[in-house]
């Protein structure tokens, strides 16, 4: 059993990875893409700057894969700065084809499909869906510590 791990670890060693290229999705002021390589800070400081500087009633996070635990630590600490804020989570998965190339001759390229799980959460300063499967209501007040801008 593990002589075949090893050889097959070993084979996919002998391919390039290519994604292929995926439609054009338009990016709205109010929606955030957390990338594994992104800061939290950064995320938190300019999540707090769309509600208190920008004026949004309503921000949108959204992440793929190892990005979704730092997304859900970016909407945790952002609810404990900004207060009433209701969330809506949404999970699901997504379907990304790829193709191997093989780095060797005498190899065949291959088509895989890799399923990568998502998340979007919404934070909205007005009142959402309550019964939505995702709806959580605002923390309590007393748990909500505003901090001025610069101060994250």
């Amino acid at each position: 059993c593990q002589y075949i791990l090893i050889s097959k670890r070993m084979s996919q060693n002998k391919y390039n990875v290519v994604e292929q290229a995926r439609e054009d999705e338009t990016i709205e002021e109010n929606e955030i893409r957390i990338m594994t390589q992104g800061k939290i800070r950064n995320y938190i400081e300019y999540s707090v700057k769309l509600f208190k500087e920008k004026g949004v009633d309503e921000i949108v996070l959204k992440a793929m894969g190892r990005a979704i635990n730092k997304t859900v630590t970016v909407v945790e600490i952002v609810k404990r700065r900004i207060p009433g804020l209701h969330q809506i989570t949404e999970i699901g998965s997504t379907d990304i084809p790829e193709k191997r190339i093989p780095k060797e001759d005498g190899l065949d390229t291959k088509e895989t499909i890799r399923h990568v799980s998502s998340i979007t959460i919404r934070l909205s300063k007005v009142p959402l869906d309550e019964t939505h499967l995702g709806y959580q209501p605002p923390i309590p007040e007393d748990e909500v510590e505003e901090r001025p801008s610069g101060d994250e």
